[in-house]
């Protein structure tokens, strides 16, 4: 079985999974035409894809119709995606082949797949969540106000994920990486994400317009149609203040880099590398951190750049809430479950 890129009669991308007779799999192509019609993103639909691609897979293998799946038979796919050998019984302790973050979120791609066939009445309820109502404990979690009285959807089949603190730099692993930078343009970049925690894809979709550098400001629009295929990850547009100095940096990137003849309004754009003049993309951002990482020796990847910024706006005092406007989330529990992490030092300091 392949996972296939596709593209429609309206030029939006999409993906599918072709069987081994190399016919798509109808039954996928209706979810995935689905969730393109709802403005997915490319990725998601990506993602979603192979996973249901490993879901047919696992039903081949045990000879099981996808139309007659029970709860029973997700748990028994659960153990499927985990077994580093299918078929083989070690009597010696092996390391799982997916981690309990990967196989949840495999499991929210089949859980939405037969959601969706359900409303069209093609299977079964596959009755795999339930309704709890958080009512008469002593311990009242964050926004208890809201959900009160009211009962919550919880899926029956997820495994507990360990917590995971997220990856940041410090203050010197940013100047590094920032000095081994040889042009304005890739200065610019770390420092834009360093320094308002701006999702790559979010920087990557930049417009000279969307960068009021008479208030120091920076405009987040979501766009769908961006060239280079980003998306920003957000449904609303939000502000970003940014200090001046950020700003001097991209006044010195026009100046000194940007082609004078060039008609992009792309901020970010291939200059000496790729199609010149056409807008950069993640794979040439992922390059650049590579080569950073070979002459610093410091490991990094863009979304680094968006922990360090808000990890350290936390640590200096700022509310929750404020971190969570300035990072576009749309809970602020998200924000707090991400980034709130007390180390020793952290403990030490507060003391």
């Amino acid at each position: 079985m392949k996972v296939q890129r596709i593209r429609g009669p309206d030029n939006k991308e999409s993906w599918i999974v072709l069987g081994d007779d190399f016919h798509p799999v109808r039954e996928i192509s209706l979810y995935t035409t689905y969730l393109v019609s709802l403005e997915r993103s490319p990725n998601t639909i990506q993602s979603y894809a192979r996973s249901l691609k490993l879901f047919w897979e696992f039903l081949t293998h045990e000879g099981l119709l996808w139309n007659e799946i029970t709860l029973e038979k997700i748990a028994d796919f659960i153990v499927w995606l985990r077994r580093p050998d299918p078929g083989v019984i070690s009597i010696q302790p092996k390391e799982a082949k997916r981690t309990e973050g990967t196989i949840n979120n495999i499991l929210s791609a089949v859980y939405g797949f037969y959601d969706f066939h359900h409303r069209l009445g093609n299977v079964h309820d596959l009755k795999g969540f339930e309704a709890k109502v958080f009512r008469g404990r002593r311990y009242k979690p964050f926004l208890h106000h809201v959900i009160k009285g009211k009962s919550v959807q919880s899926r029956l089949l997820r495994l507990k994920e360990p917590k995971k603190k997220p990856l940041t730099l410090t203050q010197e692993e940013v100047e590094k990486l920032v000095n081994a930078c040889k042009r304005y343009r890739d200065k610019f970049l770390l420092c834009l994400m360093y320094q308002t925690g701006m999702r790559v894809g979010q920087a990557l979709g930049l417009r000279h317009s969307d960068i009021h550098s008479w208030d120091n400001e920076i405009i987040i629009v979501p766009r769908t149609n961006n060239a280079n295929k980003v998306r920003a990850k957000t449904r609303e547009s939000y502000k970003l203040h940014v200090h001046k100095d950020l700003m001097a940096l991209y006044s010195e990137y026009l100046l000194r880099e940007y082609p004078e003849d060039l008609d992009s309004d792309y901020v970010f754009i291939n200059i000496w590398d790729g199609k010149v003049g056409h807008p950069m993309n993640q794979r040439l951002v992922n390059r650049l951190f590579e080569r950073l990482g070979k002459k610093t020796g410091i490991k990094a990847h863009p979304h680094m750049l968006r922990h360090t910024h808000a990890t350290e706006l936390l640590r200096s005092g700022w509310d929750a809430a404020y971190v969570q406007r300035r990072l576009g989330h749309a809970d602020p529990q998200t924000t707090i479950n991400t980034y709130i992490h007390l180390s020793d030092e952290d403990l030490r300091a507060s003391l």
